[in-house]
């Protein structure tokens, strides 16, 4: 047998011996027991599933969808997928206050609530509004970035991404500054709450920040109905005067405030925080980006797609539905495993590559159809201003200990990111 023989036997069973490695991780993934290393990186068991099971049975019935054009199929069909959570939450959280804001909130809520939210809402968040807060917006980057200058030892997460979001939507809210201490600690335990697993120290905790959340924004709204501001920037006010005559119930006022709090801060934070990790993980790209600043436009949609702020959505089947020739019958509940999708190598030429120049980049970060997050032009404009400033001051920044995920596995982030700026 001759060397070029061998070798292609060799390689031959090398690829043998990776394919059952994926099948058995796709066989054996429960979405109901992630491991702290699927945390870490789940991307394997992604690429597994995408080969050989796009449609995931687990043994509690649901069924996970791993595939772009599936996932894409279900966010502009809500006849057929329902958000609506409340027959899944209710196990889960009981009757509590956990219970009550994610079977009110926006985003797990189909027609009518859904609309009449959204249409609220959006009304804050036009073109013109969100343009009109770009500078108020540099000035706040650039403040940090003098802070952090001053310091020279930095947390990432802390001093920078998780700053930006509280003080954007903060703003939206016109919430005093001295009172916007608490709200990362919130939005970490209410949305912390939709892991697919939990202790009762994190149910208790949810529990909490739910009831202190809504009981600090009863009281805003009181002080905003005394003294309301413009509709046309003040979300609050805009939500408390409702739209042609649609007006929230106090419940729903007060839920969708805290969904919205919490939405436009998780997700800005995780892009802000991935993409500068990234960065210095990519050294090629960071090169790029620093001979063509211009790039910042299509290197955002990148980030969003090689490490979606967002990993995971749900719906439920409403009839009986067929994926990739598997039957799913109604009343099943569909995990969206939208970190897959965004490297679904049939959407996505060389998926698992970080290229800040892709296009096209339809990525599904910020969903699709009508549930396409409210506030993605707010949340590219935030990452847009703070990577690109961010990168032109400090172009040779460096990690300078541990980096630190959340730990968790539906929202893709930092803890903490310690590292050093000249």
């Amino acid at each position: 047998m001759t060397d070029d023989n061998s070798q292609a036997l060799a390689r031959e069973s090398d690829q043998a011996l990776a394919r059952e490695s994926d099948q058995a991780l796709a066989r054996d993934f429960e979405i109901g027991a992630v491991t702290k290393a699927f945390a870490e990186d789940p991307f394997p068991t992604y690429r597994a599933l995408l080969e050989h099971a796009p449609v995931k049975r687990f043994a509690d019935g649901s069924v996970m969808l791993s595939r772009y054009a599936d996932l894409d199929r279900v966010y502009r069909d809500t006849k057929a997928f329902s958000s609506d959570k409340k027959v899944e939450f209710l196990p889960k959280f009981g009757d509590t206050p956990l219970y009550e804001h994610h079977t009110t909130s926006l985003v797990f809520n189909d027609p009518p609530l859904h609309t009449r939210v959204r249409k609220i809402m959006m009304g804050a968040l036009t073109p013109r509004a969100i343009a009109a807060m770009e500078p108020g917006l540099i000035a706040l980057v650039d403040g940090l970035l003098d802070k952090m200058a001053d310091k020279g030892s930095v947390d990432l997460v802390e001093d920078f991404a998780s700053a930006i979001p509280v003080e954007v939507i903060g703003n939206l809210f016109v919430m005093p500054h001295d009172e916007r201490g608490p709200l990362r600690d919130w939005s970490l335990a209410i949305l912390g709450a939709l892991e697919p697993t939990l202790t009762q120290d994190q149910k208790d905790w949810g529990n909490r920040s739910v009831t202190e959340f809504k009981a600090y924004l009863a009281d805003l709204a009181a002080r905003r109905r005394a003294n309301p501001g413009d509709p046309a920037t003040d979300v609050l006010t805009r939500l408390i005067a409702g739209n042609e005559g649609e007006q929230l119930s106090d419940t729903e006022l007060l839920q969708n405030c805290i969904f919205i709090l919490n939405a436009g801060h998780e997700t800005t934070t995780n892009l802000i925080g991935n993409a500068l990790f990234e960065l210095l993980e990519w050294p090629q790209e960071k090169a790029r980006l620093d001979a063509d600043p211009s790039m910042i436009d299509t290197a955002i949609d990148e980030f969003l797609r090689f490490q979606s702020p967002n990993q995971l959505g749900n719906r439920a089947a409403v009839e009986d539905v067929t994926f990739d020739g598997e039957a799913i019958a109604a009343g099943t509940r569909i995990h969206l495993c939208i970190g897959a999708a965004n490297r679904d190598p049939r959407q996505y030429d060389r998926p698992d590559t970080l290229d800040l120049a892709r296009k096209p980049n339809r990525h599904l970060a910020f969903a699709q159809g009508p549930h396409l997050c409210a506030g993605f032009s707010l949340a590219r404009m935030e990452g847009r201003i703070a990577i690109s400033r961010f990168f032109k001051r400090f172009p040779e920044y460096r990690l300078d200990g541990e980096a630190r995920r959340t730990g968790r596995v539906r929202f893709r982030g930092f803890s903490t990111l310690p590292a050093r700026v000249m």
